[in-house]
């Protein structure tokens, strides 16, 4: 890393970004914005403009799901392999021309198993793209300042997709059309590619990290059975994956449920979307700090698992009951959307848990759980009937965050009684 810095680029550094890093960070905001403009309306645009069926449109969602599991588990082991600037790449290349598939024959040929296909393979993209760079801040940060750096990936991570993403969309599909804006998004991922991939000055962890002559099968196998190897990693995963897949799940349902049986317009929805992530990005952070002071575990149990189950709750049943009244929708769902913040420790907590040599197996682990949650969230939807079942989803999610709250008591910290105190700080934002 570079010891001299200009006066903005110790500004940076103050902030807890490396300086010879930042254009990364920019082009990660880049990307996952054109990455979540979609999150909010594609399953209604496959539905009312492209003739798909819900439960098809689900599908097509859960497959793409797959591949982005499938991403999530590849992007640490190839960027130890390849490098993480090659595999982040690979990742922004598949995502352009899948998406130039998907929208030029698929929906515009109004071919629909080309549709299906590409916008499943697609999936690999953003795991590739962003995790390798998750890969490369952790290599190349000083010890003192990894935390403050993940925690700053998170947070432009979470921004994205579906923050800002929901925002452009908002104000792009009056002008473009809902078409026209799917195109817009390949272009601000493609300019958030080209900006992190010319503007970062690091090189020297920027080159395959493996130790030469290591085998990737045995990488890969490693980042698995750690699974059964350690039992409280598989416990953290599974808290990981329950924290966002009834959020992709809402991805799917919300949009039909707030505008057809609450009453919104698809413009106040996306607003709404748009606030509430909001809140949860700076929630993010500031749970990040929580966590340091009333513990890990604790804070995902209490403002992550028990928020998030009285959130989905409310999120439905309160504006079910009062109608569309744009404050109060947004006051019940930001309960839910701050609760998923409350997850945030668990990014150190899962890796702290285990030996030295074992790490990065851990973080491939919860970077697994992460990407299986936007395959686990669609199923639900599909298995369980769609928004005409709307009640019954709102209960398993709520199931679902009490059972990840009682998965959460054998987890260990370093900041639990008898052990030893944590000594690196929390790393912040919204888990991948």
């Amino acid at each position: 890393m570079t010891t001299t810095l200009s006066a903005p680029a110790r500004l940076v550094d103050r902030a807890g970004i490396p300086a010879p890093l930042f254009w990364g960070f920019v082009g990660v905001l880049l990307f996952m914005v054109g990455d979540g403009v979609e999150s909010n309306y594609l399953s209604p645009f496959l539905v009312d403009s492209e003739g798909f069926s819900e439960s098809a449109a689900a599908i097509t969602i859960s497959l793409y799901g797959i591949f982005v599991t499938i991403g999530s588990w590849l992007a640490g082991t190839l960027s130890s392999i390849l490098g993480p600037r090659r595999v982040m790449f690979i990742g922004a290349l598949n995502w352009v021309v899948f998406e130039a598939l998907f929208l030029g024959v698929g929906v515009g040929m109004d071919v629909h198993w080309v549709a299906v296909v590409a916008y499943s393979i697609r999936g690999i993209g953003y795991p590739f793209f962003a995790y390798a760079f998750l890969v490369w801040i952790n290599a190349a940060t000083p010890a003192h300042q990894r935390g403050s750096s993940v925690g700053w990936f998170w947070f432009v991570f979470g921004a994205g997709l579906p923050t800002l993403g929901s925002l452009v969309a908002s104000a792009s599909i009056p002008v473009f059309g809902e078409f026209g804006t799917l195109w817009l998004s390949a272009g601000l991922v493609a300019i958030g590619a080209v900006v992190a991939l010319l503007g970062v000055r690091e090189r020297t962890f920027a080159g395959p990290l493996g130790a030469p002559g290591t085998s990737p099968l045995h990488e890969m196998g490693k980042g698995l059975s750690i699974l059964w190897r350690e039992p409280r990693v598989s416990a953290g995963a599974f808290a990981r994956l329950v924290n966002t897949a009834p959020n992709f799940a809402l991805f799917i349902v919300a949009p039909f449920f707030f505008t057809n049986e609450v009453g919104f317009s698809q413009g106040e929805y996306l607003q709404i979307v748009t606030i509430v992530y909001t809140a949860n990005i700076f929630a993010n952070l500031a749970f990040g700090l929580i966590g340091d002071r009333f513990g890990w575990k604790r804070t995902v149990t209490w403002f992550g698992c028990v928020t998030c189950a009285v959130g989905a709750l409310l999120l439905y049943y309160v504006p079910l009951a009062v109608g569309p009244n744009f404050a109060v929708a947004v006051l019940c769902w930001a309960v839910f959307g701050i609760g998923l913040a409350g997850f945030v420790p668990l990014t150190a907590l899962v890796p702290s848990m285990v030996k030295t040599e074992d790490k990065g197996s851990a973080l491939a682990v919860y970077t697994l759980a992460a990407g299986l949650s936007a395959f686990v969230g669609p199923v639900l939807v599909g298995l369980l009937g769609g928004v005409s079942n709307m009640a019954v989803i709102i209960w398993v999610f709520v199931a679902l965050y009490l059972l990840a709250a009682v998965a959460t008591l054998v987890l260990k910290t370093p900041q639990d009684p008898g052990q030893e105190p944590a000594r690196e700080s929390v790393p912040a934002g919204t888990p991948g």
